[in-house]
């Protein structure tokens, strides 16, 4: 892969994996789950349509593209926001990071059944069996990451729920790869997320009144720095490089989410977390360098 591809993933990188750092934060400081959903999903919309509209002089308008732009909001926004921010309110920023690392594998199955050119080789299915081992080793310790409480199987379960419905959008993405501009498909899933999570939230949880300054201020980090740029960066590595290739990104956001939540969060690295991570981004390494001996970018 050239270094355009290499520097989009570090940027992706980077915003998901400090995301959940500011998740943790953002509840500290007046801001609920749906709320801080809703929030992130209207200005990351704001922002794209605003960049569609005084830039690029258009936006989406086609039945097709808003079609397309309703599917991927519902698999790869707004469903998988809700399951990770209610599952990291039970777990650290660590553990949460954790997860994304179980994408690529998730996307390789579908893959296999949906598209015909990305089958399952011996090595990937060697890769699923050793990350999935680390999934159950982290479920089995009763590591959370968190000095006192935390409800790591739980998190689990909202986090792997959250996995498939992004690994089924990816597979819906990388079908229609020719036929979608990453910028308007991003601007629609947010402006379509936020319309669902305005009334969700209303009806569910109720608007936020005591947020604090320093509260806005992460949700707009959220909004661009957590939400926009990455998803603009890997739509944009999803246009040149195989579905399951492009999910390389997982083997940034963990280290990034653990590091981060170490420092920023002082979260304990625990030895579930610790030994089951290894094992996680084992198997993604297994899967990529068995899928990189069959596919050229």
């Amino acid at each position: 892969m050239n270094i355009k591809i290499w520097l989009a993933f570090g940027v992706a990188a980077f915003g998901w994996g400090t995301a959940g750092v500011g998740v943790r934060a953002a509840f500290d400081e007046g801001l609920d789950p749906l709320a801080l959903v809703a929030l992130r999903s209207i200005i990351a919309a704001i922002a794209i349509f605003a960049y569609l509209v005084f830039v690029r002089g258009s936006v989406p308008r086609s039945r097709e593209e808003w079609k397309m732009g309703t599917v991927m909001s519902l698999f790869n926004l707004t469903i998988p926001f809700i399951l990770f921010t209610i599952a990291i309110e039970n777990v650290s920023a660590g553990f949460m990071g954790l997860l994304p690392a179980l994408i690529p594998l998730t996307t390789a199955v579908f893959a296999h059944f949906l598209i015909p050119e990305e089958p399952l080789h011996t090595g990937k299915v060697v890769g699923l069996v050793v990350a999935f081992a680390g999934v159950g080793f982290l479920s089995l310790t009763g590591d959370s990451g968190l000095e006192e409480g935390g409800r790591p199987e739980l998190a689990l379960l909202l986090g792997g729920a959250g996995v498939v419905f992004i690994g089924i959008a990816n597979i819906y993405a990388k079908k229609r790869a020719a036929g979608y501009d990453p910028v308007e498909v991003t601007g629609m899933q947010f402006a379509i997320g936020a319309l669902i999570m305005i009334v969700v939230t209303a009806v569910w949880e109720g608007y936020p009144t005591d947020v604090t300054a320093i509260g806005w201020l992460l949700v707009m980090y959220l909004a661009i720095i957590g939400s926009v740029v990455p998803f603009l960066a890997y739509y944009w590595v999803l246009k040149h490089v195989t579905v399951t290739r492009a999910q390389a990104i997982a083997y940034l956001v963990p280290l990034v989410a653990l590091s981060s939540g170490i420092v920023v969060l002082d979260e304990k690295l625990e030895i579930g977390i610790a030994v089951g991570g290894v094992l996680i981004l084992l198997g993604v390494l297994l899967t990529g360098a068995a899928e990189k001996r069959f596919v050229r970018v």
